[in-house]
C-alpha cells in the first residue's frame, strides 16, 4: 500500500513489490496470481484502513448532522495526519483509473459511490430533521464536500500547504452552515436536551 500511495496502482508491479520485500516474483505472485489481483487486495485493504481512520470515528454518532459533521472532521484529520504518504489513496487511484475499464476501476468506483451515498444519506437526515434547509440539494451539497477534500488533498500533496486542513475546515463549516469543530458542542447539547 505504501507503494501503491506514492507510486500509483500501475506503477505497483510484481516485480517491484518482489525487490521491496526481498522475495522471488514467483514467490509473490504465488500470494496474488496476477498484477490486477494484486492491485485489487491493496484496493481492499486500503478500503479497510479508510474505514477504520474515516467512517469508524464517526461510528456511534446520532445519524444526520452530527454524523456528517463527524465524517467530515475524520476526512480531514485522515489527510492531515497523512495515514497514506502519497495522500488520499482513492482520490490517487481514482485519477489514475477513471478512464481504464476493468476490475480496479469499477471496484474504486462502488467504494467511492458507497461512501457518498452514505454521506447523502447523512444530508437528507438533516434536512427531515430540520437541521438543513428544506430545498437543500443533497447531490450538490456531497459533491462540494468532494472537492473540498479533493482541493485539501491537492494543497497538502502538490503544494505542502500546511495551512490547507484549516481551510478545508472552514470550507465545510460555511457549506454545512455549522463549524466543524463545534461539533462535540453540538453532539453535548442533544443529549443534554434527549
Amino acid at each position: 500500500m505504501r507503494l501503491a500511495s506514492t507510486e500509483g496502482l500501475e506503477g505497483l508491479t510484481i516485480g517491484r513489490l518482489a525487490a521491496a520485500l526481498e522475495m522471488s516474483k514467483s514467490g509473490v505472485l504465488g500470494h496474488f496470481g496476477s498484477k490486477e489481483e494484486l492491485q485489487l487486495a491493496v484496493v481492499d485493504t486500503a478500503a479497510d484502513i479508510f474505514t477504520r481512520e474515516v467512517a469508524d470515528r464517526a461510528r456511534g454518532t446520532e445519524p444526520g448532522l452530527p454524523k456528517l459533521l463527524a465524517m467530515c472532521k475524520a476526512w480531514v484529520s485522515y489527510l492531515e495526519r497523512r495515514v497514506f504518504p502519497g495522500g488520499c489513496f482513492f482520490t490517487a487511484a481514482a485519477t489514475e483509473f477513471d478512464d481504464r475499464p476493468g476490475r480496479v476501476r469499477n471496484t474504486i468506483a462502488g467504494l467511492t459511490t458507497v461512501w457518498n451515498r452514505d454521506l447523502y444519506r447523512q444530508i437528507r437526515t438533516a434536512v427531515e430533521s430540520g437541521d438543513l434547509p428544506r430545498d437543500t440539494d443533497a447531490d450538490q451539497v456531497v459533491f462540494e464536500i468532494e472537492g473540498v477534500i479533493l482541493a485539501l488533498n491537492n494543497a497538502m500533496q502538490l503544494h505542502r500547504d500546511l495551512k490547507a486542513p484549516a481551510r478545508a475546515r472552514r470550507a465545510l463549516s460555511r457549506l454545512l452552515n455549522y463549524p466543524i469543530t463545534a461539533m462535540t458542542l453540538l453532539l453535548t447539547l442533544r443529549l443534554r436536551t434527549a
